[in-house]
């Protein structure tokens, strides 16, 4: 299965006071080690939401501020003009991510339970979010989940979600960063 990986980094990061994507945990920015994490599994990985990245970037679909369906939208869309079967999405802020992430969210669609960003999104589903987004029905990830009959897995560890800078210093202590 060709993966695309997609680090959703188009928040404005209003909670955590600064570009959050920058931010350090363990030494490497938090949009660094995401883009590192996917890589050890995707065939390429993109960055939505953000100009400037250690990885292609992508622009929201179909445009700005359309939260984490816009940038699932874009990475969806690339996903099928390019030949990936599947997309692997996580924030910018989800740390750490299990080894065998790919391999608990088979088969697809499928997304962490309580952290639905962090997913496996077949390309075909391009559409269905399309749909989602230019609907007067809610755009949030839990309308993803159900109009694509999505599986939601419980991991053993949630990852961490990092909003504010005292999530930051938690995050460090907890993974002992």
């Amino acid at each position: 299965m060709r993966l695309l990986g997609c680090v959703l980094a188009g928040g404005k990061s209003t909670r955590f006071g600064s570009d959050k994507a920058l931010a350090e945990l363990g030494g490497q920015s938090l949009i660094a080690r995401a883009v590192d994490t996917l890589a050890g599994w995707c065939e390429m990985v993109v960055v939505v939401g953000r100009e400037h990245a250690p990885a292609p970037t992508l622009a929201d679909w179909p445009h700005p501020d359309m939260g984490p369906l816009g940038g699932i939208a874009a990475a969806l869309r690339h996903a099928r003009d390019e030949g990936f079967d599947a997309v692997l999405t996580c924030g910018v802020d989800s740390h750490p991510l299990p080894e065998n992430l790919p391999d608990l969210l088979l088969p697809a669609p499928a997304c962490v339970a309580g952290q639905p960003v962090i997913g496996l999104w077949p390309a075909s589903l391009s559409p269905v979010v399309e749909a989602i987004l230019t609907s007067e029905t809610r755009h949030s990830m839990q309308r993803l989940v159900e109009a694509t009959g999505a599986r939601c897995v419980q991991l053993a560890s949630d990852p961490a979600n990092i909003n504010t800078p005292a999530d930051l210093a938690a995050a460090e202590k907890r993974h002992g960063f």
